[in-house]
């Protein structure tokens, strides 16, 4: 089996323009932020003003909840499916953003799939290390499973390290026997612990978000075994997989190397590389067009894997 590997060409003029601006702001600020305890709490500050900054659209229901101990909140929107989830785990390299940066971007997820979202504030640097950042999200999936959601009808999705975390939800959920979810959504997701195939590709330098510096930084301050990757794990038995990436972004690598081994074991996987778009674009749809073309691919792709059962099949099988 080979991946499907979709290009879509086309940059406006706001994605340079956006370009642009992480190039010249947020790209030296994560190359040079002391990655201290200290500094890692700084940080916290971009959480705290989100919902200022980046309030959720009116119309979606937001209801902060505890999931066995992990912090969650549900995410609605009108014309919702009821019994259609979508588990979201957030990027931010395991030390910044959390449910409230993302939520506007997971409102339109919700909006376009129909599903209920629930997103999770999984714990992070400088607190807890990767593994506990793994266990909090595993038990909010299992916590789903034991209150009765059809593993059909739930999708793992995550941004950048928070796609890590979905793909290692799932594969958890093998090891462990729970029931695989329905499928995967990967928005740029790092893929791999071992950043040195990174380092040396030509995105290295192209990428308006991350730096080498900051690659290599982020990998010291995990300091987390290889091994743990997802693009390592055994991939077979996972559900079908969507990934999205900038063609330019210093994750490239990490989204093309996990589209074939998903290939490779069997899964079906569809890569779409979005020419010369930042990392999670998506983001930031509010401005990039392209951004919520991406969205509504997601969403058609979340309906697609999470039908409705069909009447006649509880019939047939109740008799």
């Amino acid at each position: 089996m080979r991946p499907v590997i979709e290009f879509r060409p086309g940059t406006s003029v706001r994605a340079r323009l956006a370009a642009g601006a992480l190039r010249l702001t947020f790209r030296p600020a994560m190359s040079y932020w002391p990655l201290t305890p200290r500094g890692l709490r700084l940080l916290s500050v971009a959480e705290l003003a989100a919902p200022m900054l980046l309030p959720a659209p009116r119309w979606a229901r937001v209801e902060a909840v505890r999931m066995d101990g992990v912090k969650a909140e549900w995410v609605r929107a009108p014309g919702e499916d009821t019994g259609r989830v979508v588990l979201y785990l957030h990027g931010g390299g395991l030390f910044f953003c959390g449910p409230r940066t993302h939520r506007r971007m997971v409102a339109r997820i919700a909006a376009v799939s129909g599903a209920a979202v629930c997103s999770v504030g999984y714990r992070q640097q400088p607190e807890a290390p990767l593994q506990i950042s793994i266990a909090d999200s595993v038990r909010v999936y299992r916590h789903l499973l034991e209150q009765g959601f059809d593993p059909k009808r739930i999708v793992v999705a995550g941004d950048s390290t928070g796609g890590f975390l979905a793909f290692a939800v799932a594969l958890r959920a093998l090891q462990e026997e729970m029931p695989s979810p329905a499928a995967i959504v990967g928005l740029a997701p790092m893929t791999d612990l071992d950043h040195s195939v990174k380092a040396v590709h030509e995105n290295a330098t192209r990428c308006a978000t991350f730096s080498v510096r900051h690659v290599k930084r982020h990998a010291a301050l995990l300091a987390a075994d290889p091994a743990l990757s997802p693009v390592n794990g055994r991939l077979s038995g996972l559900p079908p997989v969507l990934i999205q990436v900038g063609s330019t972004e210093m994750l490239l690598p990490d989204a093309e190397s996990m589209a074939r081994r998903l290939a490779e074991a069997g899964v079906p996987c569809r890569l779409q590389i979005w020419e010369r778009q930042v990392h999670v674009f998506q983001l930031y749809s509010d401005l990039i067009p392209e951004g919520m073309e991406a969205l509504r691919e997601i969403g058609a792709f979340i309906r697609e894997q999470t039908p409705r059962p069909h009447p006649a099949a509880g019939v047939a099988a109740a008799g």
